[in-house]
């Protein structure tokens, strides 16, 4: 680096005698003819972002094109995009061990709050995308009144179902666990298989924690999290939330284990099951697939009170810049262009993902609008904190409950001590 400066300065000081002996002042272009250009290097962990490689490898050769015409910097990417299911472990090992990309991917609601204490993200606030921000987004990737992450997945999910099956059947999303009782009774009786079973990845059947826990905390339960928080409480108290898990499980398809995100969003495109509890982030998959197919999203029954049929409303997958990034101006340079006035439409568009700045102007899709139809009659709610142990715990004792290796009782006392675990684990930050 040293050596590339040396050189810099002197072309730009041979540079000038060049053009004070002709006597013409170089007016030159954006980058004023500082000759070589800065060569920088980008390191960005990109977890769970790995189905969308091309677009965001498209995006950021633009970015470069950018860079080097406008401040005559030429980027290059060492870019990682490890899945969902390992990429938090390994970015927490890179971190606590200094190997710190100059970006990374977090989970807003889940992750910010221990990373921002660990001190690892950077204060995003006077960065030109942060004032693009809608209002109902900007608190989802702020803490202390400060903006840490850039958000890309904005999302409204419940579950997935097949318009087409659903149609041909008579069928509407149900609003009760009776209706989906009955709901589930017709498809069977139809040779359908209601739901999807993809429990191969452990963060698939994780799903359910923030679905139940998510509407019962804001009907029925409110006092739950602060309990948790304070050692008060337990999910035994919370326990109805096993009927829904109980009856996906009792009809759902085969193979459980075998299948992962990949081959679930397959199956689900092919017409496999009529629903699937999973998110609108699986569009693209889905539709890679099978471009003709429909379907919709709807929240997720989870007793006999309609009220607690909610649309869970988050930010996912954001970026952040680390606080420690070698390359930070560039790094933000980068941030901004992602939420580009023009630019950005299109990206967002082709990763099917939601508009999360003022200046998008692109049409949202059909799921997205329907997912919208209940957040605009008021059923929704902002996804609950959790700690993330206990996510990742739920995951994995859902799949041994599935699998019969654990009872509704252990998986309670389970949840129970990791949540007591994250607690102490917190109080000593």
């Amino acid at each position: 680096m040293k050596k590339a400066l040396t050189t810099t300065v002197a072309l730009m000081m041979l540079g000038s005698t060049i053009a004070c002996s002709s006597g013409t002042p170089d007016k030159g272009s954006s980058n004023n003819g500082a000759g070589a250009p800065q060569k920088v290097e980008l390191k960005l962990f990109l977890g769970g972002l790995d189905r969308f490689r091309d677009q965001f490898d498209k995006y950021f050769a633009q970015f470069a094109e950018k860079e080097k015409k406008e401040k005559n910097i030429e980027v290059t990417f060492n870019s990682e995009y490890p899945g969902s299911e390992n990429s938090a472990q390994i970015l927490k090992t890179r971190l606590a061990t200094g190997d710190v990309p100059d970006i990374f991917s977090l989970h807003a609601v889940n992750d910010i709050p221990d990373y921002y204490r660990a001190g690892y993200l950077a204060d995003l606030s006077s960065q030109p995308f942060a004032a693009k921000l809608q209002e109902g987004i900007k608190p989802i990737v702020s803490i202390d009144n400060k903006v840490v992450a850039l958000p890309m997945e904005s999302v409204q999910w419940g579950y997935l179902y097949n318009k087409k099956i659903f149609n041909d059947l008579g069928l509407k999303p149900p609003t009760t666990l009776t209706e989906m009782k009955a709901v589930v009774q017709k498809l069977n009786d139809n040779k359908v298989k209601p739901f999807l079973l993809s429990y191969k990845e452990s963060w698939i059947p994780q799903l359910f924690l923030p679905l139940t826990v998510g509407s019962l905390v804001n009907t029925s339960h409110k006092d739950f999290i602060d309990k948790m928080n304070k050692n008060e409480g337990s999910f035994a108290d919370i326990k109805e939330m096993f009927d829904i898990i109980d009856l996906v499980n009792a009809n759902g398809t085969d193979r459980a284990f075998e299948i992962g995100n990949d081959d679930g969003s397959a199956d689900f495109a092919n017409g496999k099951a009529a629903m699937w509890v999973q998110g609108p982030w699986n569009a693209d998959s889905i539709l890679k697939v099978n471009d003709k197919m429909e379907f919709g999203v709807a929240p997720l029954p989870i007793n006999d009170d309609p009220k607690s049929s909610l649309i869970n409303v988050s930010v996912s997958t954001s970026l952040a810049l680390a606080s420690s990034a070698k390359n930070k101006e560039v790094a933000q340079d980068l941030l901004n262009f992602i939420l580009d006035d023009q630019a950005s439409n299109d990206l967002y568009q082709s990763l099917k993902f939601n508009p999360v700045s003022k200046n998008h102007t692109f049409k949202p899709y059909p799921w997205v609008e329907e997912a919208a139809t209940y957040a605009n009659k008021g059923l929704f709610y902002k996804e609950s904190t959790i700690p993330t142990a206990v996510k990742d715990e739920s995951g994995k004792a859902l799949q041994a409950y599935y699998n019969k290796k654990l009872s509704k009782e252990d998986v309670i006392k389970d949840l129970d001590k990791t949540w007591k675990d994250a607690n102490a684990a917190a109080s000593k930050k």
